[in-house]
């Protein structure tokens, strides 16, 4: 082999080893979200399983990069920060530990799971990004329409949009993170609470089944 080979074979090995040295470059920040665990006392306790579905949203959200918006015809992703799943995936595992932490259900699962279920829920994230309205701190805004349906017709039995949203208290990540937690909270809460006494949702409407 020729020096000059020699030297461009070793250059070409520096640079690889370089590249795979920990903690070169700015990895992102990892940000999760908590589930909702506290209910209406007067939630009742049902007889049913349900499976949660992961939530379909579009491509500007399915994504685990934490969205804002400068105006409504824009998206864009805070820098070096992520959140610790793709985001529907984040919702729906907050969602099913959410209907567990009522205590009132007797099973609650994703749909990979065996889990028989007497209903599906199935819902759509429409709204999961950070605002800059020019109101000072971003506004974080949080928009889920859910549809309960029974199994195994699969009827529609209830659907509903629910949405909230919460200003930041200041205009870091960290702030805006807590943001989400607040309004994604509410959210769940509702959905929860809603889908649990939804119209047609208790042990005695359901259809009977064999075995």
């Amino acid at each position: 082999m020729t020096s000059f080979l020699r030297a461009a074979a070793l250059i070409a090995g520096l640079a690889l080893a370089a590249c795979q040295l920990p903690g070169t470059g700015d990895a992102p920040q990892l940000y999760t979200l908590t589930p909702k665990s506290t209910f209406d006392p007067a939630l009742p306790k049902v007889e049913w399983q349900l499976i949660v579905e992961a939530p379909i949203a579009a491509g500007g959200l399915n994504t685990p990069r934490i969205a804002l918006q400068r105006s409504p015809v824009s998206v864009d992703y805070f820098a070096r920060a992520n959140w610790t799943d793709q985001a529907p995936l984040l919702v729906q595992t907050l969602l099913i530990e959410s209907f567990e932490n009522t205590g009132k259900i007797v099973a609650v699962s994703r749909e990979s799971t065996q889990l028989r279920a007497d209903y599906v829920l199935k819902t759509e994230l429409r709204e999961f990004q950070a605002e800059y309205d020019g109101a000072g701190p971003p506004l974080v805004r949080v928009r889920i329409n859910g549809k309960l349906i029974r199994m195994p017709d699969r009827t529609i039995i209830a659907s509903e949009t629910i949405e909230r949203a919460e200003r930041a208290k200041k205009g870091d990540i960290e702030s805006v993170v807590l943001a989400f937690d607040e309004a994604l909270g509410k959210v769940m809460k509702r959905i929860v609470e809603w889908a649990m006494v939804a119209p047609g949702s208790t042990r005695s409407t359901l259809p009977r089944r064999n075995g």
